[in-house]
């Protein structure tokens, strides 16, 4: 037997994800549902499969799954589709509200126009900068230009966490930089002991950045909002930039601040719906 399972695709930039509510939803075989969902040729499509469901200690609850079926523990542009969904489609009135995620309950501010969210800003908190807790294996406490050997390149680097790892290291040339060459490369180094999201950035001055992301289990996306809060972090942490730069990708510019006074990073930028759906799933297979 077969049941008809909803869901909406959306993007950020580019960066699109499948997304599916689970307050009026049941569902199950959540990895292999994610694996299947994300195939571009054979499922929905996308860089992933992000879940909306109830939440005893936040607002809403955000579970991300990437396309290989592995779970993340956060998403920038994922929580902030997720706080346009929820408003735009009716299950909340509020337009400041918490989202509960792996990597702690993040806040959410709607800009409103005509009933719509047309531009969102996630604070997801103080970046964690602790090497044991990134995790990365390094010999200093912080992993600040840290040196990584890739093949015949060395690379300096600079981890930290925002919920999930990151590194970002900065290049001259990010147009012309092979990322499918090093990208997974430095996503499965010995160093992260849970992998890596891999950001590789370009300082065109002090509040402009340009980026191309690696992401743990996806490979490059056209964006990625975790991935340019790093690049702030890192370039304020080496004196490459302010604390305040628009970040641009291929996808589009996201505004990141790390505000000094509270320590917080908030990143802005939209979210659009490409359209609904609904797709026929095996009921023993993903029924609840």
């Amino acid at each position: 037997m077969t049941f008809d399972l909803k869901f909406t695709k959306m993007q950020a930039y580019g960066n699109d994800y499948v997304y599916i509510e689970t307050i009026t939803q049941n569902i199950k075989n959540l990895n292999e549902l994610s694996r299947f969902l994300s195939d571009r040729h054979y499922g929905v499509g996308g860089d992933g499969m992000i879940l909306i469901c109830p939440s005893n200690i936040a607002d809403f609850r955000m579970r991300v799954f990437n396309p290989d079926g592995t779970e993340a523990e956060m998403c920038g542009n994922g929580i902030r589709s997720v706080g346009k969904y929820v408003y735009d489609k009716g299950f909340t009135t509020k337009t400041e509200f918490t989202v509960e995620t792996l990597g702690g309950i993040k806040r959410i501010f709607l800009d409103v126009k005509d009933g719509k969210a047309v531009n969102i800003t996630a604070v997801i908190g103080a970046p964690i900068l602790e090497a044991k807790k990134v995790p990365v294996l390094c010999e200093s406490e912080r992993c600040i230009d840290y040196p990584v050997r890739l093949l015949d390149r060395d690379f300096i680097t600079t981890a930290i966490s925002l919920g999930n790892p990151h590194c970002v290291t900065f290049i001259d040339d990010v147009d012309g930089f092979d990322l499918a060459k090093y990208g997974p490369l430095m996503e499965n180094h010995k160093i992260f002991p849970r992998r890596v999201n891999a950001e590789f950035c370009e300082v065109i001055d002090k509040r402009t950045l340009k980026l191309r992301t690696w992401e743990r289990g996806t490979g490059e996306t056209l964006a990625c909002a975790t991935g340019c809060s790093t690049c702030v972090v890192g370039g304020v942490l080496t004196g490459r930039c302010e604390r305040k730069s628009e970040v641009h990708q291929i996808g589009g510019i996201t505004l990141i601040e790390w505000d000094e006074k509270t320590d917080n990073i908030f990143m802005t930028a939209p979210s659009k719906m490409v359209f609904d759906g609904t797709v026929s799933l095996d009921s023993e297979v993903f029924g609840a």
